[in-house]
């Protein structure tokens, strides 16, 4: 398959959850493939680095602390037009905004904890992916 990838990360809320399941199966049968993934823990720093492009914005510090309050599951996805596909199927940020039957209508608590992170363009998967994965780490 030689599509788009995107990078999505579950939340601390839906892996504290036990949503990580349902996620994956929702991405699975929405015809994306897993080019990677780990199960991870993001420190305050690696989260403060990870989200420095809002650095500047006033919820900031409360994601940076959300972020590294729990495990994650990062995940390397691949499908054309994997990016707005995926950004469809998670559906609106703010789940009250959220279309029916999409990740996060079913599994976010609220804007902040909105059970999981999509790629918003090509270049910032290649960034966000590269923050994750090395090379080696992609199939």
């Amino acid at each position: 398959m030689a599509g788009q990838y995107t990078l999505t990360m579950i939340k601390p809320d839906a892996v504290s959850s036990n949503y990580t399941g349902g996620i994956l199966k929702m991405i699975n049968e929405a015809g994306f493939r897993i080019a990677a993934m780990k199960y991870t823990r993001l420190t305050r720093e690696q989260a403060m680095k990870f989200y420095e492009v809002h650095r500047e914005r006033p919820f900031y510090e409360g994601l940076v602390e959300f972020m590294s309050s729990g495990p994650i599951v990062a995940a390397l996805l691949e499908k054309e037009n994997a990016i707005a596909a995926f950004r469809e199927l998670i559906g609106a940020t703010n789940p009250a905004n959220a279309a029916p039957g999409t990740i996060r209508a079913l599994y976010a608590r609220d804007v902040q904890q909105n059970a999981v992170h999509g790629s918003d363009s090509d270049e910032n998967a290649l960034i966000e992916s590269d923050f994750f994965f090395s090379r080696l780490e992609r199939f």
